[in-house]
């Protein structure tokens, strides 16, 4: 073995040493992320299988981190890891066509009838509307909050939008310009529907969102419990989602 071909090995070891201590050091960051999405998930999606999952994410950010770009490889990592959890539960589509179709049904019967009656309106009279009884009901707004999901990927906790834009401008690059420029409206749009909510959503909105609290650390701060917590935000999400279909930014 000649001298060059050893320093190779050796630096190809030192680089798997390297990256195993990563990963060590930023696992319980995917299993944050990830345990944060698998609360609103059914139990048949095995948590372990979207750790895997996130430490693949990890892995890419790992590989592909510019540390001369102005932003922490723990930001990128976190983008990375909630990219490749979200790609993974799209791909299995697990809400199926048919429970999409209620959770819209839900949405628009919110919309409708607040609009209709000039304030919000009880759980038994859109169940009423939509010609379901109340467990039927419940099952379908439970499996709403599981739609969470778009709303996390259009990234509205993000906080790097205007600097990013600023350097892909000056760097000239017009597609990633343009995108982010659209990403920032679409941010925009969410934001001023955030503040249509009813008080309490926005503050769950806001704590879990922005601030990244629990369910249980959102329930300490509001004197409720997770449960209550829980049911907030998938009224938020259904309000939130029903106006965002309304605007276009989700399919209708």
């Amino acid at each position: 073995m000649d001298l060059a071909q050893s320093r190779e090995e050796n630096f190809g070891k030192e680089s798997h040493l390297l990256r195993n201590q990563i990963i060590n050091e930023y696992l319980p960051y995917v299993k944050r992320i990830v345990n944060r999405i698998a609360v609103h998930l059914p139990a048949t999606i095995e948590v372990d299988d979207l750790i895997n999952v996130g430490i693949i994410g990890l892995i890419q950010a790992i590989e592909r981190y510019d540390p001369t770009r102005d932003n922490k490889f723990i930001t990128y990592a976190v983008f990375r890891i909630k990219g490749a959890v979200l790609s993974e539960l799209r791909s299995r589509d697990f809400l199926g066509r048919t429970t999409r179709k209620k959770i819209r049904d839900l949405e628009k019967a919110y919309l409708n009838l607040e609009q209709k009656l000039g304030r919000e309106v009880a759980d038994e009279e859109v169940a009423d509307e939509m010609n379901m009884d109340l467990e039927q009901f419940y099952k379908v707004k439970r499996m709403s909050s599981i739609s969470f999901v778009s709303f996390e990927e259009i990234g509205y906790a993000s906080r790097n939008d205007t600097a990013t834009l600023s350097r892909s401008m000056a760097n000239g690059n017009a597609d990633d310009a343009l995108s982010l420029t659209t990403m920032k409206e679409i941010k925009s749009t969410i934001a001023k529907n955030i503040d249509l909510l009813p008080e309490k959503e926005k503050l769950v909105v806001s704590l879990y969102y922005s601030d990244e609290l629990t369910m249980k650390e959102i329930g300490e701060v509001m004197n409720v419990t997770e449960s209550r917590v829980s049911q907030i935000h998938a009224q938020a999400i259904i309000h939130l989602r029903g106006k965002l279909r309304r605007d276009g930014l989700l399919e209708a």
